[in-house]
Parts: structure tokens; C-alpha cells; sequence
């Protein structure tokens, strides 16, 4: 059945998405969900055989797909791909920064020190990938986007970076930074007819998180911080974000729209709580009856790829 005149407003045949981190989780799903809608998808990720994996999936379902690994805090790699894909597939029209973490080797659930023990060498690895990644991507994808006459820029930020995170606080900041880049560059690029926005996300069942929730107990109590009463999965981002890409959300820019769960910024201390109390002893609290801060929450807040 038809969806009659509205239907190409969710449409996007013929457009080029390049989409960041989309080996698995949230970008995984995202380069899926664009290629239904009919875009054609380069799949970046800082693993080359995810990205392939990913291609031979996208593929199989007879869209068009390329492999573009690469490190987005390495701006001569970022600027080498955007070139490749306007070559191969066109220039890029849509752009999905989705890729952030604390470094390719890092396990998410490795407690975090507090930032006055943490150095600059330790704090780098954050901002080069959550914030300077954005701004690298961007930079490289908006020339192409200007000369078409228009673009979608959607950036994955995390709830950490709309409200603060006390054992994430460099993490959140880079966050923060991507966000409120995102604000000023709408305004820049909005006469040139392209959208540029966020979505803040909470808990995901992305591979880290799903990591931290084998325990059924634990996972009961983090659901019971969500209004909603579960954790998010992929595909529940993936929709937003899917959906400031098309030409139905031609007239929103500049915003950052929180998948969460329905938590609120008031109800961010039961949320702490929730993650805090699944988390198991962290060397700070094991054996003095204080309550642990660290572990599967800061799971909860850096997965987002």
C-alpha cells in the first residue's frame, strides 16, 4: 500500500550517508535503517573487518555499500574517505557522526579515575574521538554538502554530555563540546539548506552495556531508573536519527533530542543510583560499606556505537 503524498517525505533515494562508527550497536543499525529508506551507505568504523561485515550485510539486501575504515581523529584519514566516497558513490549528503569512545583498546567497564588523578595523555583519547572526530567529519563532509545545495548532519552525543557525569567528566565535556558545536555550525550552514543536530542517548543494549547486564538482578535495577522501564535498544536511536536525515525534518536544526527512556534532567540522581548499584565494588568502595561509583554505569553512559 502506498503511503500516498507523504510518503517521500521519509524517502531518501539517490542520497550518499556516510555514517561513523557503524561496525556494530547504534551505527550498525543506523547504515541499515538509511539503506532501507534508499540511501546509499559508506560504513566508517576504526575496524576494518566490522566495516566490511557490515557492508556484506547491506549488500545482501541489494542497497549499495562501501567500506570506508578509518580513524576519525585522524583528519588526513577523515578528508582521504569523504574523497573515496564522493568518488564511488557521490558526494556525501548525509552525515552520521555516530562513532565515540576512550580509545580502540579500552574496555568501557575499566573503572574510571577521578579527572584530578586522570593526565592529559589519559584525557586526549576522549576528546579526540567524541569531540575533535565531530569537527574533523563535519568540516570534511560540508564543502560537498554546500555545493549540492543541501545536507543532514546528526551527531550522537550521550546524556552525560546534556547533564554532566562526575567519574565521566572529560568524556562529558567532549560531549558537551559536540553539542554545542553542533548549535553554532546550524546556524552557519542553515542558509546553504542543511540540518545539523544531535540526539543524546541513554542506556543502549550496544555490546559494552550488554556486557554489564549479564546479571539479571543488575539489569533490574537499571530498567527501574527508565520511566519507560526498559534500556534502549539500536533500534530506537537509530529511528531518530534515521529520521532527522530525511526531508520530513527539513525544518529542525540546531537541537539536541534526548532517546533515553524518558529520563528527565530531574531524575538524573535515581538514574545514577540505578547504574551505581549494578556495578559491583570498585577499588575505592570494596570492603568500606560505601557505595560504588564506578563500572557498569559508565558503560551505561560511553556506549553509543
Amino acid at each position: 500500500m502506498s503511503g500516498g503524498p507523504f510518503e517521500s517525505l521519509l524517502r531518501l533515494d539517490g542520497k550518499v550517508a556516510l555514517v561513523t562508527g557503524a561496525g556494530q550497536g547504534v551505527g550498525r543499525t543506523v547504515a541499515l535503517m538509511l539503506a532501507a529508506q534508499g540511501a546509499k551507505v559508506a560504513v566508517n568504523d576504526y575496524h576494518a573487518d566490522r566495516a566490511e561485515a557490515v557492508v556484506g550485510e547491506l549488500r545482501a539486501t541489494g542497497a549499495t555499500a562501501m567500506a570506508c575504515p578509518g580513524d576519525v581523529s585522524d583528519y588526513g584519514a577523515v578528508a582521504a574517505n569523504v574523497a573515496a566516497i564522493t568518488e564511488e558513490l557521490g558526494p556525501v549528503g548525509i552525515l552520521v557522526n555516530n562513532a565515540g569512545n576512550a580509545g580502540p583498546n579500552e574496555s568501557p567497564l575499566a573503572p574510571a579515575p577521578p579527572f584530578w588523578e586522570e593526565s592529559p595523555a589519559t584525557w586526549g583519547r576522549w576528546l579526540d574521538v567524541n569531540l575533535n572526530g565531530v569537527l574533523y567529519c563535519t568540516h570534511a563532509a560540508t564543502p560537498g554538502m554546500i555545493a549540492e545545495g543541501g545536507g543532514r548532519v546528526v551527531t550522537v552525543i550521550s546524556d552525560a554530555g546534556r547533564v554532566g557525569e562526575p567519574h565521566l567528566a572529560v568524556y562529558a565535556g567532549a560531549k558537551a563540546g559536540a553539542a554545542g558545536f553542533v548549535r553554532g555550525y546550524a546556524k552557519a550552514v542553515a542558509r546553504y539548506g542543511i540540518t545539523a543536530n544531535c540526539v543524546a542517548l541513554g542506556a543502549i543494549r550496544t555490546p559494552p552495556v550488554e556486557a554489564a547486564i549479564q546479571d539479571p538482578d543488575a539489569l533490574k535495577k537499571i530498567v527501574r531508573a527508565y520511566p519507560l522501564r526498559r534500556i534502549g535498544e539500536p533500534e530506537d536511536p537509530a529511528a531518530m536519527i534515521t529520521f532527522l536525515a530525511t526531508p520530513a525534518a527539513g525544518w529542525v536544526t540546531g537541537q539536541t533530542v534526548p532517546v533515553n527512556g524518558g529520563v528527565l534532567d530531574g531524575d538524573v540522581r535515581p538514574l545514577r543510583r540505578g547504574l551505581i548499584a549494578s556495578s559491583g565494588p570498585s577499588r575505592r568502595s570494596a570492603g568500606s560499606g560505601r557505595r560504588p561509583r564506578r563500572g557498569c554505569r559508565r558503560a551505561a553512559c560511553a556506549a553509543r556505537a
